[in-house]
């Protein structure tokens, strides 16, 4: 069957900066994704008998072939969902350093690894096991894919992105990039589907396993679908991040890492400054130095070179955050900059800040993902801590102190998945990257997201 072009039948690209709509993606119908399944197994198979030193050759050629085409992709993103250009270029470039990264280190993560079993006789292998599936989200249409691809790809396995609809534009452009690299056909593939044929294809047997990034509504319903089916599934869901600032902190560098923890990338980021826990000595001049900064900050358009804040990728997300931002302050909470959608073309959100922020409040409950910051103040270390573990989520946070000593205890006792002391969160391929509580489970990066979809195959010669 061929699909009509109509709204609901199509992914529809919209430059968020303007409104005006870039391109429409017809959905593929059930007959078109069983193409794409049957050459995806071939593709895995040819793929898969090959050595992980020729894999990493084709990590290599990845690289060359990202950075020779970091424009377009650059600009693609900016125009699909709004990310400034120079954050889109950087964003392409960390892609490329994630296959640099895992073409010279990956393969020693795949050798066959000995056991305590006596004269060597037993080891364990680790061997790819099939077609993953990857459900990704559009804030990072180029960083969340490779981060997660790069390894599954690396260990053998072929990977089927289901990309944002907003950003199909962008997982075309991928593809194209892989198959310049080398990679053989179906070993990256893009199904452009609906969330229907999502369902049936989660059961299908050329489908190993699921990776998801999103809503904790999405990955709960896609990972229920897997585990129905027995499928193994890994899931980063976003987070409420505690960034905390203690009385001793440095607050110079507090105040520029809060910002820019909280604001890049139009603070559409799951690792993210959200909420910012303030020990009550240093509350009021950490507010004010960071009120001042954010206050500098102004929204252009995100294809000039100096533009730092951008439009939110769609209507329904600005919408979302304005209610949050609204009832926040219904709430109690004290509006000291922003909370206004503006004027114009365009989903653009003023930078706002919220301070007297509490529990119980749609700022400090809910997942804000957008350009607000929520200022939270602390009795003691001890009250942030509490704070900072007072949340359904736990993806990451950072902890601001000069004490560097009593911090290693401090995050020990912070429920996220990755604590930065003295910084902001990020993602980086030598250390792993996931959450707890509703962010979810499983790893992405190092050799940890490296071995998670993998046979751990063990092997032992003579047990009688």
């Amino acid at each position: 069957m061929t699909h009509a072009i109509g709204q609901h039948e199509a992914a529809i690209s919209l430059n968020p900066a303007t409104g005006e709509e870039i391109h429409r993606y017809p959905y593929e119908s059930d007959a078109e994704l069983d193409r794409s399944l049957r050459l995806m197994e071939a593709g895995f198979e040819q793929w898969a008998a090959c050595s992980p030193g020729v894999r990493a050759q084709t990590l290599s050629r990845m690289a060359v072939a990202i950075r020779r085409n970091l424009e377009p992709l650059a600009l693609m993103a900016t125009r699909e969902m709004g990310k400034p250009i120079t954050q889109a270029r950087a964003e392409v470039e960390k892609c490329a350093a994630v296959c640099d990264w895992y073409a010279e280190h990956g393969p020693a993560m795949l050798v066959d690894e000995r056991t305590s079993i006596e004269n060597d006789k037993a080891y364990v292998s680790y061997l790819p096991i099939g077609g993953i599936l990857a459900v990704m989200p559009w804030n990072f249409p180029y960083w969340q894919v490779m981060r997660g691809a790069i390894p599954i790809i690396l260990a053998g396995n072929a990977y089927v992105l289901k990309h944002a609809p907003n950003v199909m534009g962008c997982a075309y452009l991928l593809r194209s990039i892989w198959a310049e690299a080398g990679l053989p056909d179906g070993v990256f593939s893009v199904a452009n589907i609906s969330n229907e044929l999502v369902s049936k294809l989660i059961l299908d047997r050329r489908i190993a396993a699921v990776t998801v990034t999103g809503s904790v509504r999405a990955g709960s319903a896609i990972a229920g679908q897997a585990g129905a089916a027995l499928k193994k599934s890994v899931l980063e869901l976003g987070g409420s991040d505690p960034f905390i600032v203690l009385a001793d902190a440095d607050l110079d560098g507090a105040v520029r890492a809060a910002v820019v923890g909280r604001f890049q990338n139009t603070g559409q980021v799951c690792i993210a400054a959200k909420r910012i826990i303030l020990e009550r000595p240093i509350q009021q001049e950490f507010t004010e130095r960071f009120v001042k900064a954010v206050q500098e900050l102004r929204l252009s358009d995100p294809e000039d070179s100096d533009c730092y804040l951008g439009p939110m990728a769609r209507y329904d997300l600005r919408d979302e955050l304005d209610r949050q931002v609204q009832a926040t302050i219904d709430g109690g909470a004290t509006l000291l900059t922003g909370g206004a959608k503006l004027n114009g073309r365009g989903n653009f959100y003023a930078p706002t800040i919220l301070s007297d922020v509490v529990p119980g409040m749609a700022a400090f409950d809910q997942e804000i993902f957008g350009p607000a910051a929520s200022l939270i103040a602390a009795d003691s270390a001890a009250h942030a801590i509490e704070l900072a573990n007072a949340s359904d989520f736990g993806l990451s946070g950072a902890i601001w102190t000069a004490d560097e000593r009593n911090a290693k205890d401090f995050a020990r006792k912070i429920h996220t998945g990755g604590i930065f002391v003295n910084g902001f969160s990020a993602s980086d391929p030598r250390v792993p990257i996931g959450g707890v509580k509703k962010s979810g489970y499983g790893r992405e990066l190092s050799h940890f997201g490296l071995r998670e979809f993998m046979n751990a195959q063990t092997v032992w010669f003579d047990r009688v």
